[in-house]
């Protein structure tokens, strides 16, 4: 079973295509081809949601100076520069020194290999599409603007060529949405957590996603308008019991089997997140908030997890323990569709040589191995209150994880790792537990990846993407460490 996304996935991507004007006079018909070419990619950059600003050929510095605001006006996410043909570096310089978004040289031409036998200057203009690419790349480096990437390859039936394009897709989804994200901030950080604080307006500053600041009053409003027999509350227990199983305990003796209290609290809180996520137009959210002991408010900020689960499954990213940078590290895998749950890592399985790697908490349901679980907590370790909490381990098979720590500078610093989630028991505690293995056994990894200086919490996703994490950095001047 997987969650529907609540917003479609999309990006505003840019194409200009460049060539030569003097050689549309000099070959009749070329300009035509090399239009169809950029017809072709456009439609390849069509089946990755995407929104498409085509600004056509650019073959000459004046059109450069005169598109450019055009472009800029665009705002786009990701700027593909489609190399159909040689072209001077004066259709690009002007316009790649204003960008403030990754810059792609695309270079994928129609045939595998010239017919030599046959071949004409006309065949080579139109296969020509790597030829000025040593010049614009040398251009960029010298206004220091560095061209993000270079796809090189065939532009039909070329896996490896549509693959980058995807990635850069998804690289723009990331973009789009952590530029203009709100990501509610809730509470204060778990007394005390110094590696969790950041300055919100350095999450401005560098990504442009705005940290809001919310009070746990105006979800209060939503739950306390909420009766147990509301429909809508009976809705939302209906679909998570359909969603959830709810085993009897095993060994934990603070676990129990889901009590209906302890459903109905989840449903309400989960109603009212959902209420409260729409009223403030939030695309993320981050809290820690205790209240008093025996409140009503008690009881619902403790009941956050299973809504939390099902928000985060559906590209809604929500963190507990004030973690602001996790949440942006977990919107990131998500726009990457590779999920992103709240992690850390737990104890050393030295006889299997892997590692727990997990959290209470909310997690990214669509990358769980199973049907996920829920039991009932008598108390959630290290913080106040009780009721559901969420288990499961995610799919076997590859892994990436990614923490955002702040640097001595005070800029942010991605600490991303790879590795596999194996198959293996996990202790029934109502907490969701993987066992990962990494790179050349477990003590030497985690050391590494200790002394890295990462925030304690990650975003954990499915299969291998720290050289996709690495463009997503450069990209927002982030300094990146692969461990």
């Amino acid at each position: 079973m997987k969650i529907a996304r609540r917003k479609p996935l999309t990006a505003n991507v840019a194409v200009i295509s460049v060539g030569l004007d003097t050689y549309w006079k000099q070959f009749p018909g070329l300009l035509t081809e090399m239009e169809h070419k950029t017809a072709v990619f456009c439609g390849k950059l069509k089946n990755n949601q995407v929104e498409i600003s085509d600004f056509g050929m650019v073959d000459n510095a004046i059109k450069a100076y005169e598109i450019m605001p055009e472009i800029k006006a665009a705002d786009p996410d990701i700027l593909f520069v489609d190399m159909v043909t040689y072209g001077t570096s004066g259709t690009f310089g002007a316009i790649v020194r204003e960008m403030n978004c990754p810059v792609v040289l695309v270079a994928l031409q129609p045939l595998s290999a010239m017919d030599y036998e046959k071949g004409t200057t006309f065949m080579q203009l139109c296969n020509d599409d790597l030829c000025a690419i040593p010049e614009f790349t040398g251009v960029a480096e010298r206004m220091g603007k560095p061209v993000a990437d270079v796809i090189i390859g065939l532009l039909e039936n070329d896996p490896s060529a549509d693959a980058a394009i995807s990635e850069w897709c998804r690289i723009a989804h990331v973009r789009h949405d952590l530029r203009y994200a709100r990501i509610g901030l809730m509470g204060h950080v778990l007394d005390t957590m110094l590696d969790m604080q950041v300055d919100p307006a350095a999450i401005t500053a560098v990504l442009g996603a705005h940290a809001v600041p919310c009070e746990p009053d105006e979800i209060m409003r939503n739950f306390a308008g909420l009766p147990d027999n509301d429909p809508e509350v009976k809705k939302m227990s209906a679909r998570i019991l359909d969603f959830f199983d709810t085993p009897d305990p095993v060994s934990d003796p603070i676990t129990t089997r889901l009590t209906a209290e302890d459903l109905t609290t989840a449903s309400r809180a989960a109603v009212a997140l959902e209420k409260f996520i729409e009223q403030k137009k939030l695309d993320g959210f981050a809290y820690y908030y205790e209240a008093e002991p025996g409140s009503e408010m008690r009881r619902l900020v403790t009941s956050f997890i299973v809504g939390n689960s099902l928000l985060t499954g559906a590209g809604f990213p929500m963190c507990g323990e004030f973690d602001i940078k996790t949440c942006i590290a977990m919107l990131i895998f998500d726009r990457l569709e590779i999920g992103g749950s709240f992690a850390e890592f737990h104890p050393i399985d030295f006889a299997r040589d892997t590692v727990l790697v997990g959290h209470d908490g909310p997690h990214h349901l669509n990358i769980a191995d199973r049907r996920p679980v829920i039991r009932s907590l008598k108390k959630y370790h290290g913080k106040p209150g009780s009721g559901a909490s969420v288990e499961f381990n995610i799919k076997t098979g590859p892994i990436t994880m990614l923490s955002i720590g702040v640097a001595p500078s005070g800029g942010f610093k991605f600490i991303v790792a790879e590795g596999e989630s194996m198959p293996g028991p996990i202790p029934p505690t109502g907490n969701t537990n993987t066992h990962g293995r990494f790179q050349p056994d477990v003590r030497t990894f985690l050391k590494r990846w200790c002394m890295a200086g990462p925030t304690h919490h990650f975003a954990l996703g499915t299969g291998h993407h720290a050289a996709t994490l690495a463009k997503i950095a450069a990209g927002f001047g982030i300094e990146c460490v692969i461990v």
